[in-house]
């Protein structure tokens, strides 16, 4: 990572993850061309799970491609620390300069996990790991989980991606206006 001081702990990625509105996956084709798709991503422990359909583009490549990379950004937020007339003010005493970048950017939280993608193929975790996605994205439908299940899984794959690295960055601003960089 080169940017040493917006790195996080594993347990913030963890976190990331677990508020994330949704992941993108990552894998290359037979011929190294990329492909990402986002998904729903829910984790349970060190295990990522989604669902897809039983048939496609991301199916296919999982056979010849199981090593994938998924992303995973929340917290998105762009400051605004001074108003409008105080960056005029800043601008004609010409001082604009050195606050451009605290104007010009982000807050945000990410997570980069690579792993190795395998098809669910027991029962039990397929139907846990389609519960927890589900608690995670339609908590107060949870009453109808199981006719739900019971109607779909024949049309659906659930797949693990086990969590073989995960790398977590962050960039935030205090309350006055400074970056809060590593072990803030």
């Amino acid at each position: 990572m080169r940017r040493k001081d917006r790195e996080m702990p594993r347990d913030f990625g963890l976190d990331v993850i677990d508020k994330a509105a949704f992941g993108v996956l990552s894998v290359t084709d037979g011929n190294g061309e990329p492909y990402a798709v986002p998904l729903s991503v829910v984790r349970k422990n060190d295990v990522l799970y989604f669902h897809s359909a039983t048939a496609g583009t991301k199916v296919d490549l999982f056979v010849s491609q199981p090593t994938v990379c998924l992303t995973f950004v929340c917290d998105v937020h762009v400051p605004d620390f001074l108003s409008d007339d105080e960056l005029k003010a800043l601008q004609t005493e010409g001082k604009i300069s050195g606050i451009t970048s605290h104007v010009f950017t982000t807050e945000y939280a990410s997570a980069i996990v690579y792993g190795t993608v395998s098809p669910v193929a027991g029962e039990e975790e397929k139907r846990e790991a389609l519960r927890v996605l589900c608690e995670k994205y339609t908590p107060d439908k949870m009453f109808l989980f199981d006719a739900a299940y019971e109607s779909g899984i024949r049309r659906t794959n659930v797949y693990r991606v086990s969590i073989d690295s995960l790398t977590a960055k962050r960039k935030k601003f205090d309350a006055a206006g400074e970056e809060m960089k590593w072990g803030r």
